[in-house]
């Protein structure tokens, strides 16, 4: 099915998010649309998917003028959307997800469980998602429940697809397996829409490539033909470092210390199995590995959002095994986690509010247990301007930011303070190249303040462009470690996958 998308304008209140926008998509072809956060992709995708109403153009399919009133109408249509932020049911299993909205009966009003089940299973069998029918999605991993959000789409048996940032949360491995599904569904004559961030993925994996620009079309490009400097300028306006720039590092005493630290799931299986990991000033060690490793819970473990069953915990020398999150915190650990969504912002609260989300029961930001308005605000003024945090207004919502921007704020808030040790989950997931470059050149630099840095990330890319130093997590394990020149992503890579150390 081809789409076409004509003229597609959409504003909100002192935005022009989309500005006669002009598109195409072919059967059985890939169409990659890049662009910074906040260029207009998203919003684009939402008018296709029946979310907006476009205040001008139209959409067109097999030469046919549609018009969606609802997402309903969108699905019937044949468009299937993949959100980058999960539009799932925590307290739901995966089969209940899947067929919401079209669930199988056996009777007037009665749901067939087994018909259920059977159609995930096919599915997800069929194109390699393996998934547990009956498994509650909030204890799946964010990997498996990309994999939910892809079965979702391909139940509706849609005809145009489309992926909003679909590999953010994969494994090398993991991406390798949707690249071969999303080959399966072009022999099958899919339309497919693949918006990312990441570059070289995009030149692998389309047929076209489009790039947004402040809400217009800035350019397409032949992926034969491309590079990543050339996308990533097109994309910014400018030229952009793709390649971190960083000196040897010179690694001082040791800040943060883990003793054999042992954690437990609620079924008394072990998540950490027995940890010994150290962390020096002026280094920057990275924690690479598949998700569901284990990475999750070694950084909850040091900054103590979850209690261990064993082992010590030791920061500066001092044991912090027992210490609440707040007194780990005033103590001098700053936390950038791995979900801003959930766990780094309220998305209610202002920027200002978010900016002093965690310290402001502290001076100067409280004076006897009252919030100073001015004191929080000039505060804020002066972050988002050294931390280039767009658009620069402190009282619009954490939640209107886009992802990269937010992103922004949430290292503003931690980077801001001058604390011996940073933790950085999931430091640029789901960002766009503009936001990658800002936040990997603020980590270079409090390394070479001799700041003790820890990076979590399941991007090997990311890993060994920050990384003086490699760990690998296995199976809630560290089964490997080296010194990241001297070793390359294809050896760690087989170490993720459970190579013996």
């Amino acid at each position: 099915m081809e789409l076409e998308l004509r003229g597609i304008t959409k504003q909100f209140p002192g935005v022009l998010a989309n500005d006669d926008v002009s598109l195409t998509a072919r059967s059985g072809k890939v169409l990659a649309l890049i662009g910074e956060n906040g260029a207009g992709k998203s919003t684009l995708m939402n008018v296709l998917s029946g979310l907006y109403r476009p205040d001008a153009g139209e959409i067109v399919m097999d030469g046919v003028v549609q018009s969606f009133g609802d997402p309903g109408d969108a699905i019937e249509a044949g468009i299937g959307m993949v959100h980058q932020h999960f539009m799932l049911v925590p307290v739901f299993s995966v089969w209940e997800n899947v067929v919401l909205g079209v669930e199988p009966v056996k009777g007037p009003g009665v749901l067939s469980r087994k018909e259920a089940r059977r159609e995930v299973r096919e599915i997800s069998e069929r194109f390699g998602l393996a998934v547990d029918p009956d498994a509650l999605v909030e204890d799946l991993p964010v990997g498996i429940q990309q994999r939910v959000e892809i079965i979702k789409v391909l139940l509706r048996g849609a005809k145009v697809l489309v992926f909003d940032e679909p590999t953010a949360v994969l494994t090398p491995q993991e991406v390798d397996e949707f690249f071969g599904i999303v080959d399966e569904l072009k022999g099958r004559g899919a339309t497919i829409i693949f918006i990312t961030h990441k570059l070289k993925e995009a030149l692998a994996i389309a047929d076209d490539i489009t790039v947004l620009r402040g809400g217009k079309v800035a350019g397409h490009a032949d992926p034969k033909t491309a590079t990543p400097e050339d996308l990533a300028t097109m994309m910014v306006g400018r030229d952009i470092e793709l390649v971190v720039e960083k000196a040897a590092a010179t690694p001082g005493e040791e800040v943060l210390t883990l003793h054999g630290v042992h954690m437990l799931d609620d079924y008394g299986r072990a998540i950490l199995d027995h940890v010994d990991l150290s962390v020096r000033a002026g280094e920057i060690v990275g924690v690479a590995g598949i998700q569901g490793n284990g990475q999750t819970e070694l950084v909850e473990a040091i900054t103590g959002l979850l209690p261990l069953a064993g082992g010590k915990v030791e920061f500066l020398g001092q044991d912090i095994t027992h210490a609440s999150p707040r007194q780990r915190h005033a103590a001098g650990i700053a936390h950038v986690p791995e979900d801003r969504n959930e766990m780094g912002m309220v998305e209610s609260f202002s920027v200002a509010e978010n900016l002093v989300l965690d310290s402001y029961y502290a001076k100067p930001f409280s004076r006897r247990g009252v919030m100073d308005g001015p004191v929080i605000r000039e505060h804020a003024s002066w972050m988002v301007e050294a931390f280039d945090v767009r658009p620069p207004l402190i009282d619009n919502t954490g939640g209107a930011l886009s992802g990269g921007n937010a992103q922004k704020m949430i290292v503003a808030r931690e980077f801001s303070r001058e604390v011996p040790l940073v933790i950085c989950a999931q430091p640029t997931r789901g960002i766009d190249v503009g936001s990658i470059e800002y936040i990997h050149e603020q980590i270079v630099k409090k390394r070479d303040e001799g700041k003790a840095i820890l990076i979590v990330s399941t991007e090997l890319d990311e890993i060994f462009a920050l990384s003086d130093r490699i760990v690998v997590m296995y199976d809630g394990r560290i089964v490997a470690e080296m010194q990241a020149a001297e070793t390359t992503p294809t050896e760690v890579g087989l170490y993720m996958a459970g190579k013996a150390a």
